[in-house]
């Protein structure tokens, strides 16, 4: 990503003003030490650019642009964790035997009380100087 001008691989959409979604960017960041994830708000120009109108609105998911395929809920969830790295590719097989569905159930619960439990902010994160290399607008 040290070249603005190309597309990154891998974006994780998130909802700029959640509390939820804010810690686990943070999450991410700390434990994304190859640098393959980029962050956008689900409510900025990048998010215009490349999601559909009705995900854009959906603020209650979290999606995942890899290479142009999008992962939505649970499955982009997964998705950024297996970025991580090889370490964490033990989690998530064990986790796959869940069903999707049934794991959606669990993601939508978590996603429509987020602002209840883990507050909301006004506007979206700003990123500090050191991390606005891995934000998009």
């Amino acid at each position: 990503m040290s070249d603005e001008r190309s597309q990154p691989e891998f974006i994780l959409f998130f909802d700029g003003v959640c509390g939820l979604c804010n810690t686990s960017v943070d999450w991410l960041l700390a434990r994304d030490h190859a640098h393959r994830l980029a962050f956008a708000p689900l409510q900025g120009e990048t998010a215009a650019r490349l999601l559909p109108q009705t995900d854009r609105e959906n603020l209650d998911t979290v999606i995942v642009w890899d290479r142009g395929n999008l992962y939505r809920r649970s499955e982009a969830v997964f998705r950024a964790v297996q970025l991580l790295g090889p370490g964490w590719n033990l989690l998530i097989a064990i986790l796959n035997f869940i069903p999707t569905p049934i794991r959606d159930i669990v993601y939508r619960a978590v996603a429509a009380n987020r602002y209840p439990v883990f507050g909301k902010r006004d506007t979206c994160r700003l990123p500090t100087k050191e991390e606005r290399t891995f934000f998009l607008d």
